[in-house]
């Protein structure tokens, strides 16, 4: 089992801030796809590879907060990377201690996020196709962190001609529809959630492969 810290320090996670407005929010499925595309994207920046290597040598925890209005505005500060996508946004920032999250982020909302399903347009190949556990019980929240935790390994895990195509493409991601057994025999990666949160620990949460 990894420690959560490397040097025995504070347990380190990636936030990711959902844009929820009250007027016209997002679908579940909207704001999966862009938490997965900003995860890839802000790994691929370069601009945080310290960050990301000290919290890769741990878990790879996420954590996920929502904010309109005022509090996106605040959350659009601190440097990170924001993707919009099918009315959806999301704002990737680089891990750190969960302890020392930006103050615009600490006082966000963290549970309750859990919005209605709709599909989104399939996206021109390659893209990251993902399948999340219906069976499992999460909301929206705990669903954008493991799309999120899948695409990161999709990533991790390809080869580099294929990751500089999908990410030539913008690294889009979508949510098929596939059967959940076949969707699992067909992953390049499954995700098992510790179980801080929703969900037993060694839950199948997630699965991804390239669409090329």
């Amino acid at each position: 089992m990894l420690n959560d810290d490397p040097e025995g320090g504070a347990p380190r996670a990636l936030p990711l801030v959902l844009r929820v407005e009250k007027r016209d929010p997002p679908s579940h499925e909207a704001l999966c796809e862009a938490a997965a595309t900003a995860v890839v994207l802000l790994l691929a920046s370069g601009e945080f590879e310290e960050a990301v290597r000290l919290w890769e040598d741990g878990r790879i925890r996420k954590v996920t907060r929502r904010a309109r209005g005022a509090r996106w505005r605040d959350a659009e500060r601190p440097p990170g990377v924001t993707v919009a996508h099918a009315g959806a946004e999301v704002r990737a920032y680089p891990p750190c201690p969960i302890e020392d999250l930006p103050p615009e982020l600490a006082k966000m909302q963290v549970a309750g996020t859990d919005l209605e399903p709709g599909p989104t347009k399939e996206p021109g190949a390659p893209y990251c196709a993902l399948v999340l556990n219906a069976d499992a019980k999460m909301t929206t929240g705990k669903a954008a962190a493991q799309a999120g935790h899948a695409a990161h390994l999709l990533y991790r895990g390809l080869p580099a001609e294929s990751r500089d195509a999908w990410l030539a493409a913008g690294a889009p991601a979508h949510i098929v529809d596939v059967p959940w057994a076949e969707a699992v025999a067909r992953a390049a990666v499954t995700i098992r959630d510790a179980g801080f949160t929703e969900v037993a620990p060694g839950t199948l949460t997630a699965v991804a492969w390239l669409i090329d």
